[in-house]
């Protein structure tokens, strides 16, 4: 094996004998040095033959859009013949392997040495540049039975340089546009007696956009939606004709699921990527809890497909419920949202899920960090058009955490533990109909053995134990009858069950959910669509719940001599809601949605009304985007059961109220970057007091900013601040003071970044104004037992924390092979170690307190393979 590697360092020494022979035998004179010189002079090889790379397929199917180097290391032998082909770095996706097979056909006129030929070393750059968009589509008549074709259409396209192209269509009605720059292209299409159509297109390299464009005669009405997308097996994608459809709601955001995989310090979890979104507070530490707007968390809503659900995260917020690998798109809508949606007071988050893959393939995907493992499997059911997708995820925190807090002396029976499932089966019947039947659940758990109970709080002595689980079952149906009319149908069941207790005191519940959810959603006339709903939710429930009763605002809390009081309920509540809502488009660029919603709630026994208007205004035409917006609308929210109980609530209540005002613009500055703000101000008024009914009243104001940069090739990130007030009183003799989720500052500044090689890194910077508390002094005592009684001072919330500020990293390394790909991820939080204030606790007689820090540096590391 040494052999090979000899001649090298042999040649020198050997070459060092004739100048030596030279000088001491003296006996031959040496050449003439230009004679000496052309002997020893090596021309290089000229290439001959090169064919050149083709672009992977790989690449083009993993959405790699961007030019790449592949530098090989070629050994040309005596011939011209390429002998052996390396990759000097590789690069991954297919473009090692490409460069290896185009090396293989080269032919090169063989170096010499003089006037022999030689084997020589070189390297050699494939440079690979994706191919060029490719824009093809048919036009065809509007309203004909058998989608007739429309021929001599002239189709012209403006592309992103500013080049301009036109064709006409053919006897069938196909057109065809190549060598297009990436990029977005205007199309404007025109034909003699028909009316014209204008829209524009994103297209990206190596990428074939096909559509299928219908136009109607001058004299007939032609809908909103005149082009649809066309089934086209070969293409890369599938696009709606006039773009994503613009949002029902003033402010949307939505989040693509690169952005939502590696966004730095969320743990690789899409709906923890929420909290960067302006208008998000940073949640009380391992409390999972969403807060959005200064409203209370039980204020916003999260539904799953349509479906709602009771929680987001599991326990300690590390984790959601539902897995990115399932998720296909997240938006989220801080307020003023359609009433599409009904019953809260906040904000709302919409998971949208995605379909198993219809490529007849297997895929799989298997990931382990140290919070958590999950295995996923997706593909067709044998040849029935039908496919399946299953996934699970437990964490595993429990089998190295629970020793931990032992061995601190903290009393664990049971550290934090939880799971989630998910099965999906789904087909599509035809391009514009499809059905699918899911099952998800999730399952949380804690427990912990208190074996030193404080003073002023001996009831909390001795188990302490959470557990929280919910399923669902849901089937989901589309179809689009034609270019005007579409139906989407929701109908699910399931199961909520809830169990705490403190040491004697304990609570649970059983929820079973049932739901149906209907939209109809027709093109009346041209500009003009209208979405008619229906939503019927019922549910019997069963809860028992014993504790010591909850104290009015400024009144002291409870001590041992406190009794607790119990409460057993079973019943049912019944839900149901209608809606109409037009999409109204007067002219180019406007868009106004008015609303109404008319909802029944059994714990109230009355009708809420609930009117909402949004506007959107474009003041440009074409890019750069400038918009304007606005919406004002009523929100209602029915007392849940727990609150109408008599014994720990109270009866004869009505629907807290909310209405949500707000103006804002979007800039668009380039083709990535886009700033938006909006102003929002929210009445708060019926709110629900313990003890005292519909008495509460507030509002909560501010402004939100986000600056961003739309994800590309390279890189995605914003700059999000958000400034605002959160204000209540309790009582209309109370003065208004803030409310416990109010964070007058929040901003967040993050980006990822790819740096080639399979390398991504980024990271994240937050600041936020610390949380509020109730400082609390001895209000009584109780000679019984000895205890003082706390009694918090008013207005409650009086006190802020000290400001929370932390930054975190993420770092990712992705191998890709021939059928499968690993990735390695490393999500740190807390990098730099800040003892953030995360609590106050007090002595036994509150004459002392001190503050208590949250989690030190966190870091999780992981490992990902999927094929």
């Amino acid at each position: 094996m040494l052999r090979p590697a000899l001649p090298h360092w042999l040649a020198g020494c050997l070459a060092i004998i004739p100048l030596l022979a030279a000088f001491t035998a003296g006996a031959q004179a040496p050449e003439p040095a230009q004679e000496q010189a052309a002997k020893a002079a090596v021309t290089p090889p000229r290439i001959l033959v090169n064919s050149g790379a083709q672009y992977p397929e790989q690449a083009l199917k993993e959405r790699i859009r961007q030019d790449v180097t592949v530098v090989l290391l070629l050994e040309i032998d005596a011939r011209g013949n390429v002998s052996r082909a390396v990759p000097e770095a590789p690069q991954g996706h297919g473009f090692d392997e490409a460069a290896v097979a185009a090396a293989q056909k080269l032919k090169f006129e063989p170096a010499r040495r003089g006037d022999t030929p030689v084997a020589v070393r070189i390297k050699f750059p494939f440079v690979f540049t994706p191919p060029a968009p490719v824009l093809v589509g048919r036009i065809a008549r509007h309203g004909s039975q058998s989608d007739a074709p429309l021929a001599n259409a002239r189709i012209t396209v403006r592309a992103s340089d500013g080049s301009q192209r036109t064709v006409t269509s053919a006897r069938d009605g196909t057109w065809r546009v190549t060598d297009l720059p990436p990029g977005a292209v205007q199309l404007t299409i025109q034909l003699a007696g028909y009316q014209g159509a204008s829209l524009e297109e994103q297209l990206a390299p190596g990428e074939e956009t096909r559509l299928i464009v219908r136009l109607a005669p001058e004299t007939a009405v032609a809908p909103r939606d005149e082009a649809t997308p066309e089934e086209a097996p070969g293409s890369a994608m599938e696009i709606l004709v006039e773009g994503e459809r613009p949002p029902r709601e003033v402010t949307r955001r939505t989040l693509s699921r690169q952005e939502m995989t590696t966004m730095p310090g969320s743990f690789g979890d899409a709906l923890r990527s929420i909290q960067n979104l302006p208008g998000v507070a940073r949640p009380p530490p391992f409390s999972g809890l969403l807060i959005v707007r200064g409203s209370a968390p039980d204020d916003s809503s999260i539904v799953v497909d349509g479906t709602w659900v009771p929680l987001i995260y599991h326990f300690g917020g590390l984790s959601s419920v539902v897995p990115t690998e399932l998720i296909e798109k997240l938006d989220f809508f801080p307020g003023n949202y359609s009433v599409f949606y009904g019953s809260g007071l906040g904000g709302l988050v919409d998971v949208g899920l995605r379909a198993p893959k219809q490529d007849r393939r297997f895929h799989g995907l298997a990931q382990i960090d140290l919070i958590d493992a999950r295995l996923m499997l997706e593909g067709p059911i044998f040849n029935t058009g039908w496919t399946f997708l299953a996934a699970g995820r437990r964490s595993w925190i429990d089998t190295w955490l629970g020793p931990v807090l032992k061995e601190a002396g903290f009393g664990v029976t049971a550290a934090p533990r939880y799971y989630d499932y998910q099965l999906m089966v789904h087909r599509h019947f035809s391009p514009s109909s499809s059905f699918r039947l899911l099952f998800f659940g999730s399952d949380d758990a804690l427990e912990i053995l208190n074996q030193s109970p404080t003073q002023s709080q001996p009831q909390f002595g001795g188990e302490f134990r959470f557990r929280t689980n919910f399923w669902r079952a849901q089937a989901v149906y589309k179809n689009r009858f034609d270019q005007r009319t579409e139906l989407r149908s929701i109908a699910s069941i399931g199961q909520d069950s809830f169990d705490i207790g403190f040491g004697s005191d304990y609570g649970n519940l059983t929820l079973t959910p049932m739901a149906l959810r209907s939209e109809l959603s027709h093109g009346i006339m041209r500009g003009l669509k209208a979405n008619v709903g229906i939503d019927l939710n019922y549910g019997p429930y069963d809860f028992t719940f014993r504790f010591r009763r909850i104290p009015r605002p400024g009144e002291p809390g409870g001590g041992p001599g406190d009794v607790p009081v119990e409460t057993v309920q079973s019943d049912d509540y019944f839900a149901p809601g209608v809606y109409t809502e037009f999409e109204i488009l007067p002219a180019r660029g406007t868009r106004i949605v008015p609303g109404i919603r008319l909802d029944y709630a059994s714990t109230t026994e009355e009708w809420d009304f609930s009117p909402r208007i949004n506007a959107r205004q474009d003041l440009t035409s074409g890019f750069p985007r400038t918009t304007v917006k606005g919406g004002v609308g009523l929100f209602r929210q029915a007392p849940d059961p727990f609150e109408a109980d008599p014994v720990f609530g109270q009866t004869n209540l009505k629907s807290n109220d909310s209405i949500h005002y707000s103006v804002g613009f979007e800039q668009e500055f380039t083709r990535q970057v886009e700033l938006s703000t909006d102003v929002f101000y929210k009445d708060l008024s019926n709110l629900v007091v313990q003890g005292s009914g519909n008495t509460g009243e507030g509002r909560a104001f501010g402004v939100e900013w986000l600056l961003r940069y739309k994800e590309d090739d390279r890189f995605f990130g914003w700059l999000a601040y958000t400034l605002s007030r959160s204000e209540i009183r309790e009582f209309e003799d109370y003065p208004l003071h803030l409310s416990q989720w109010d964070q007058t500052h929040i901003l967040t500044v993050l980006g990822s970044y790819k740096l080639g090689r399979g390398w991504k890194v980024g990271g994240r910077f937050r600041y936020v104004s610390g949380n509020l508390f109730t400082p609390l002094t001895t209000g009584a005592y109780d000679a019984t037992t000895g205890t003082p009684l706390e009694a918090p001072t008013f207005p409650p919330y009086s006190t802020r924390m000290p400001s929370f500020n932390q930054f975190d990293v993420r770092v990712d390394k992705e191998w890709t092979f021939a059928a499968w790909k690993l990735t390695a991820y490393l999500d740190v939080l807390n990098v730099l170690n800040r003892q953030n204030t995360e609590a106050v606790v007090y002595n036994y007689n509150y004459t002392k307190s001190s503050n208590v820090s949250g989690l030190p540096i966190l870091p999780n590391l992981g490992l990902r393979g999927e094929f």
